[in-house]
């Protein structure tokens, strides 16, 4: 397999006829691809066998640039666990949106130190703005084409969250919100939706936000899950009619901030955690006044007082089907995105710009996307047919 791929490479370098490679190249991933999922199944298609461990489920549809040009390929799915293609490059257009944000740092001087000696240790030192300019072009075409696509169909379920990073703005550092929205649809997947950047506690930013979600066809949400921005819980209920969560997890971390000796922290902790054990809305309800009450006569006040104003947001997962209440009640589902964010922001230090930032941020979520595409649903349909309006059913099993 590897002297066939070599043979083919090679061909491309010697910028033979374009057709005809395409061509060889397309069979050679099906080649590819047919002989992988035989590998990971056990079995030939179609062949009944004891050693078969796993069934083929259809295909999913990707495009795939290559040198001699773009190649549609479809790729297997598996009943159980996913697959992913050895000869693609994953996060490879991640990786150059963070090369052209280095570069664009560093050729237009408002790059630190830490970017300037990277740049010289890639060798890079002499790369000239119309290069810079090119690779830009390439990635933002890809980034913006992925983040502007239609949104199809129904979704329940809608996370927010917000990570900040530093950029230049007018001579100075300033710190941005960094918006990615997440969302479930009525067959489980979950996608990304959006990205934006902008000022999170603005009203006015979270409904351009939202509106522009809606605009491209997102529908039938019923719940969003973010923090504690009140501009957002205003945006969709405008947008969407849609009821707020707010993220447990945070509201936990702000409640314990009331909590000033920390020898306390922990019965006021177990105390809480009793509020989310209950089996139901009601009797979740009634405990939260219960410990609030508590918090009252044991002089937390300042506790009392938050927990007075927030029981509705930080309960309203509870209204809804139980199998989702451990990814509905907070926005842990998005904290392996932020650390990736943050993983690679980390390089850059300070962005030149915004579009820098939407860049690099929407490139990582492309390649993300696209992971979460080819592993299990997040959520079954039987549990989300009772939030839908149009729930699907089922979905044919099908197998080569």
């Amino acid at each position: 397999m590897t002297d066939m791929k070599t043979a083919l490479v090679s061909l491309i370098e010697q910028e033979a006829d374009t057709d005809l490679v395409r061509d060889m190249l397309a069979f050679a991933a099906e080649r590819t691809m047919q002989m992988e999922i035989e590998a990971r199944t056990g079995a030939p298609a179609g062949v009944r066998t004891p050693d078969r461990t796993n069934h083929r489920n259809g295909y999913r549809e990707r495009a795939w640039d290559t040198r001699a040009g773009q190649i549609d390929l479809a790729i297997p799915k598996l009943r159980k666990g996913s697959y992913f293609p050895s000869f693609l490059e994953p996060r490879r257009t991640a990786e150059k949106a963070l090369v052209a944000v280095i570069q664009e740092a560093y050729i237009h001087g408002v790059s630190t130190r830490s970017v300037d000696d990277l740049v010289r240790a890639m060798g890079a030192g002499g790369v000239s703005k119309s290069e810079v300019s090119r690779l830009v072009g390439e990635i933002d075409e890809r980034v913006n084409a992925f983040l502007s696509r239609p949104i199809e169909g129904e979704w329940p379920y809608l996370w927010i969250d917000a990570t900040y990073l530093k950029v230049r703005e007018g001579g100075r550092i300033v710190s941005t919100a960094v918006i990615v929205a997440v969302g479930v649809n009525a067959s489980g997947r979950r996608e990304i939706l959006g990205v934006a950047t902008g000022p999170s506690e603005a009203e006015t930013f979270w409904k351009s936000f939202l509106r522009s979600l809606a605009d491209r066809g997102l529908r039938g949400v019923k719940l969003v899950i973010s923090d504690d921005h009140k501009g957002l819980r205003a945006a969709a209920n405008k947008v969407f009619s849609a009821t707020h969560q707010r993220c447990r997890v945070h509201w936990m971390r702000n409640a314990l901030s009331h909590v000033g000796a920390k020898q306390h922290r922990p019965a006021v902790i177990a105390m809480l955690k009793t509020i989310f054990a209950q089996e139901t809305h009601d009797d979740a309800r009634r405990r939260w006044r219960e410990v609030a009450d508590h918090m009252r006569t044991n002089k937390f006040d300042r506790l009392a007082e938050m927990m007075d104003a927030s029981c509705e947001d930080v309960l309203a997962y509870m209204a809804f089907p139980d199998d989702h209440w451990p990814q509905i009640a907070s926005t842990n589902s998005l904290e392996r995105v932020n650390r990736e964010i943050k993983r690679r922001s980390d390089v850059v230090g300070i962005f030149p710009n915004d579009a820098a930032v939407k860049r690099l941020v929407g490139a990582l979520m492309l390649e993300t996307n696209d992971e979460w595409a080819v592993s299990r649903r997040y959520m079954s349909l039987e549990t989300l047919a009772k939030v839908c309006d149009n729930p699907i059913v089922s979905l044919p099993m099908l197998d080569a």
